[in-house]
């Protein structure tokens, strides 16, 4: 017997590529369920499918940052509860300092669907009531017919996950000029925050004004304290766009809409998502 749960949870996250480097990505979790019937004929009840599998999601990936712990380009180090995570990516060295909850090891060469499906039903599974004799989980992005862009960023005044510095999504992107949906707009900033790190202009610090990362060249570094504790992140400027505002989507929207403005004076209406089915609308 096959119980299955489609779209059971999304899980947003940011991991670590030696080609791309720092990616934020949202994938929309399917699960399946092999197993006999147990003393109530069912497999397990949806109830507890959704809860003890969801919880499990969000405690193991959801809002981390995660990184292929058998690649030679990943270098892992801790001090006291603080993480740090170094990795010379083809678009530059990229360094990562927080506390250990907010980072994943994937015991893979790489991050992707696969790696970590794998590492999720390895983990989960034994979770499960000795009924289920196999889980399987399918990891997909939304499918989308229009633009979209990899993010990643850190929200300090979140007193949730948001807060961790390095976290992120695949968002879709929709601008319309004039009330009309506006496909070269909407590439434009497809390839303005492809692969993109968002940072805070508060948060930018100087190399010195770290306590944990190295200096690097031709790099930004943002600190900040949040209620899970300091995190740090240093990346090639290239990887960066630094906003004058708190990177919620919210913000986002109205910086983008502000953006479009100062080049045009029309009326705007912008659609900003953070991951999947979620995201803020700002006109101007």
């Amino acid at each position: 017997m096959i119980l299955f749960v489609r779209d059971l949870t999304v899980i947003d996250f940011s991991y670590l590529c030696p080609q791309r480097g720092l990616l934020g990505e949202s994938f929309i979790v399917d699960v399946e369920l092999h197993g006999g019937l147990d003393a109530t004929s069912m497999v397990l009840d949806f109830a507890h499918v959704k809860k003890l599998i969801k919880k499990a999601i969000d405690s193991l990936v959801d809002h981390k940052l995660a990184y292929p712990a058998l690649n030679p380009a990943i270098r892992c180090s801790q001090i006291d509860q603080t993480e740090l995570l170094q990795m010379d990516s083809l678009r530059g060295p990229i360094q990562v300092a927080s506390p250990a909850e907010a980072h994943v090891a994937i015991p893979a060469q790489q991050i992707n669907e696969l790696s970590l499906t794998e590492f999720l039903q390895q983990q989960i599974k034994p979770l499960l009531p000795t009924n289920v004799e196999q889980l399987n989980f399918v990891l997909r992005p939304e499918k989308s017919n229009g633009f979209y862009y990899h993010y990643s960023h850190g929200l300090k005044k979140h007193d949730g996950n948001c807060q961790r510095i390095a976290h992120g999504h695949r968002s879709t992107i929709e601008i319309y000029q004039h009330n009309m949906l506006s496909p070269r707009l909407n590439k434009l900033w497809s390839e303005r925050w492809a692969d993109i790190y968002l940072g805070t202009a508060e948060d930018q610090v100087s190399a010195g004004d770290c306590l944990w990362l190295k200096p690097q060249p031709d790099s930004y570094f943002f600190r900040y304290q949040a209620p899970q504790g300091w995190f740090e992140i240093a990346l090639p400027v290239a990887h960066c766009e630094i906003v004058p505002c708190d990177t919620t989507v919210e913000c986002l929207a109205e910086y983008i809409a502000g953006c479009l403005k100062v080049l045009e004076n029309a009326p705007y209406k912008v659609v900003a998502y953070e991951g999947v089915g979620k995201g803020a609308i700002a006109f101007s």
